[in-house]
């Protein structure tokens, strides 16, 4: 017996445009798809891809997309925070509308590490333009729908269904798209169209979970849990995929149910041989403070070894940039769970729950700075550019 798609609630309606637009608590998604149109035309973009806008309830993936059926498929997480009028790159349609809105933080860090993770998998990626353009399409609805609420906005990109051209596998040597989303070249007439485009893409605008700010605000109960891998496994065995923000987390989602049932919050993964590595959604921080020559104290911020196999943070790389700037030490571990008990705090950050600090560790009490988280995350709203800190520094 098949089931029949839920309609629409009547709180979701279209704008005078059309375009669907969410109703309190809704979610708006939006497709990249290939385009062979002509610009200026209703189907082209001028770009080779065009947008999609759609109600993310409805039937819209294939059975045999291998995102679904393999986990083969990477994707970022954005945080976008409503404000009126505000700086270059916010969703200029909402705006002109007098409507509330949206910066997506760190933007350009998480479009980095889209198309570093995209291209360990080898999955070819539209133009970056194209995911910055369905953003700022999906916020402008979302805004819409609800002016004055933050967003998530979260990018996805599979190798397509199974069965699509080249059995839905991108083949090493055939037309390509470089992971910075150059077109590839033809002579044939028109406007280009990205070669091997036979992934499914879209981005997801939904509102903040109230559990995230609860989260940040009461602390996180962390249990230290071995992930089963030595610190050297990434260098050794690249095809293990560790470091990418791949959609493979079923591992990641079990070690949270794991801790769950433990009475815990959250995970800090441990290596095989002892190094702390990283959570299942967050990047580890720790901090130190140091006595100093004129008797002050200065602050030492210290994170996980990256060549140990984890998942570069772009939360992370925006607070090392501005605890630069404040003359703060910084460290690349490698660190031990000992060092973890040692800190004078440690704190799970993340894009849309940002800096939480972790009050016990396997059921001991951690000490707490809100001093240091209050300037952790004040360093983040700064939003800098990470430079050597972000997705593709040699930290």
């Amino acid at each position: 017996m098949s089931a029949t798609p839920a309609s629409p609630a009547s709180s979701d309606s279209p704008d005078s445009s059309g375009a669907f637009v969410p109703g309190p608590g809704g979610s708006v998604v939006v497709f990249l798809e290939p385009d062979a149109g002509p610009a200026g035309t209703a189907a082209g973009s001028g770009s080779g891809v065009r947008l999609r806008v759609a109600d993310p309830r409805l039937p819209a993936l294939l059975v045999t997309d291998q995102g679904a059926t393999r986990g083969d498929g990477v994707f970022e997480t954005m945080s976008a925070v409503a404000s009126a009028g505000g700086p270059a790159g916010v969703v200029h349609g909402a705006a002109a509308e007098g409507l509330t809105s949206h910066r997506v933080r760190k933007e350009a860090s998480h479009l980095a590490r889209l198309a570093s993770s995209a291209e360990a998998l080898e999955i070819p990626l539209p133009p970056t333009d194209a995911w910055r353009r369905a953003a700022a399409a999906g916020l402008a609805a979302f805004a819409r729908g609800m002016p004055g609420a933050d967003a998530v906005v979260k990018l996805v990109a599979t190798r397509g269904p199974e069965g699509a051209p080249g059995g839905g596998h991108y083949v090493r040597g055939a037309a390509d798209v470089g992971s910075d989303g150059e077109l590839a070249e033809t002579t044939a007439p028109g406007p280009q169209v990205p070669a091997q485009l036979t992934g499914t893409y879209w981005v997801l605008v939904s509102p903040v979970s109230e559990g995230m700010a609860a989260a940040r605000e009461r602390g996180l109960k962390v249990l230290l849990l071995d992930r089963g891998f030595d610190s050297g496994a990434s260098e050794r065995a690249p095809w293990l995929l560790m470091g990418t923000k791949s959609l493979s987390y079923a591992v990641n989602m079990a070690a949270l149910r794991f801790a769950s049932s433990q009475g815990a919050d959250d995970v800090i993964f441990t290596s095989s041989d002892g190094k702390v590595l990283e959570g299942p959604t967050s990047t580890v921080l720790m901090a130190r403070r140091v006595p100093q020559a004129d008797g002050t104290h200065g602050v030492e911020l210290v994170t996980p070894l990256r060549s140990s196999g984890i998942l570069a943070g772009t939360s992370q790389g925006t607070i090392f940039a501005a605890a630069a700037q404040a003359g703060w030490a910084l460290g690349y571990g490698p660190l031990e769970p000992a060092d973890l008990f040692d800190a004078d705090a440690v704190w799970l950050v993340s894009s849309v729950r940002l800096v939480a600090p972790v009050t016990h560790l396997d059921g001991e009490e951690l000490p707490q700075d809100a001093d240091l988280t209050e300037q952790l995350n004040a360093f983040l709203a700064e939003d800098l550019a990470p430079g050597d800190h972000g997705p593709n520094g040699a930290g």
